[in-house]
């Protein structure tokens, strides 16, 4: 008897599902232990059911989702719709009724997944989502099973492949912001509203993904905190080129000696950083650790192929454990309690560009400023900007969130003084 699965959407991720069971069939029965038929496939209405059909699909359509939750045949839902609702009304539903999940929905997961998981764990039933983060990339099941027996640092990561094709634009070609976004939104890599990608949610909802499966720690969206690249210059990349760095946006999820931090923001990174050097769409995660000590995982980040993957990887692994008759075990198994670092122990490099008048004294002040609060300088440029104006760009010595805080709020009471921008450095 095969396992028959429900898909709920038939997008371009989920149209990618049936081309890998025809197309690699006996290698996925074999790693699966039994054949896999896609039973059902929900979509929106009437209307895409028969333009699907008119164009050749020879699946069974529905446009009930109970038609696939109420069918006891169906042992494994894939949902593969997108946004928050009505997605994760469906996956309650399934779990519910029994049935195992796999899902690629990373705003659901980093936001509602806790819950999920529960209820999973509840009824003894799997729900899988290795294409929640870095599509094509098996990040998690490598966290959760490959590296088990190692302990996670720190882990960086470009998780979004929009805003680093825009970086690489603005890098490599000296595009501007604006530019590079409109280019993202001609070839289809950014919505009309791109907020997500330039902004740094995507990429934080997939840090919240990696807290869990890197350091057992399950963290809310809103203590990762995120900066996008929309405040990002020509001068901030021409300044980062000259001093021997390029700029990213990075996902950042660390355990220091007081608990995990998590943030998404620009970074100059040394341009020998094996990060460096992951250009246009693609994704990649750099894995420290005790064990290995430095990994790094690179693939596409999104797209028909890499995504879907992912997924039939997930269905296949469900497969197996129906087979086996080991279902309910949690795809990751590592729990700790979850304790927020103390922002004293997040310590970094940064970058400052400060708008000075162009006068005697001015270095001086800031220095003192940077002084009081016991941050000392690496490296410090003066350019001119105009006339009247010039611009200081400073790269610190290591600090910590607390005094990062208070020397942006000094910067900002000073009315000679206009912080332009502020990024994380990585050390060599």
């Amino acid at each position: 008897m095969s396992i028959r699965i429900g898909l709920l959407g038939f997008g371009t991720v989920a149209s990618g599902i049936p081309y890998l069971l025809r197309e690699n069939g006996s290698k996925i029965t074999d790693a699966a232990g039994n054949t896999l038929e896609i039973a059902k496939i929900l979509v929106k209405d009437n209307e895409e059911k028969n333009r699907l059909l008119a164009a050749g699909n020879d699946f069974n359509f529905v446009t009930n989702v109970d038609d696939i939750l109420s069918d006891d045949s169906i042992a494994i839902v894939v949902e593969l719709m997108g946004r928050i609702e009505p997605a994760k009304t469906f996956i309650t539903k399934a779990l519910e009724a029994g049935k195992n999940v796999v899902s690629a929905n990373k705003d659901l997961i980093a936001t509602h997944g806790a819950a999920l998981i529960a209820l999973a764990k509840e009824k003894e039933v799997a729900f899988y989502y290795e294409a929640a983060v870095a599509g094509g990339i098996p990040i998690l099941r490598t966290l959760a099973n490959s590296l088990a027996a190692d302990k996670v640092t720190r882990i960086l990561g470009v998780l979004n492949g929009t805003s680093n094709f825009m970086m690489t634009k603005m890098v490599d070609e000296g595009w501007t912001y604006e530019a590079a976004l409109a280019e993202a939104q001609a070839l289809g890599y950014a919505e009309s509203d791109p907020t997500n990608d330039v902004e740094g949610i995507d990429a934080a909802y997939k840090a919240v993904i990696l807290s869990q499966f890197g350091f057992g720690m399950t963290i809310d969206f809103d203590q990762v905190s995120h900066q996008g690249i929309s405040t990002i210059t020509q001068d901030d990349v021409a300044v980062a080129q000259q001093l021997g760095y390029v700029i990213k946006l990075l996902g950042s999820v660390e355990e220091t000696p007081s608990g995990i931090f998590a943030e998404v923001s620009p970074t100059f990174l040394p341009k020998s950083h094996p990060l460096a050097s992951v250009n246009d769409v693609m994704n990649a995660v750099f894995v420290e650790s005790i064990g290995i000590g430095e990994s790094m995982y690179y693939g596409p980040g999104a797209g028909q192929k890499p995504t879907a993957t992912s997924v039939a990887a997930d269905i296949i692994r469900i497969a197996r454990r129906i087979t086996e008759g080991n279902l309910g075990k949690s795809f990751n198994e590592f729990t700790r309690e979850t304790v927020i670092a103390n922002p004293n122990d997040v310590q970094s490099n940064y970058y400052f560009a400060v708008d000075t008048p162009d006068k005697k004294g001015q270095l001086l002040r800031l220095a003192e400023l940077f002084n009081a609060e016991d941050i000392s300088f690496e490296q410090v440029l003066q350019q001119k900007a105009n006339g009247e104006r010039a611009r200081v760009v400073i790269i610190t010595h290591s600090l910590n969130k607390t005094q990062l805080a208070n020397i942006k709020q000094k910067l900002q009471d000073e009315p000679e003084f206009e912080l332009l921008n502020t990024f994380k450095v990585l050390g060599e």
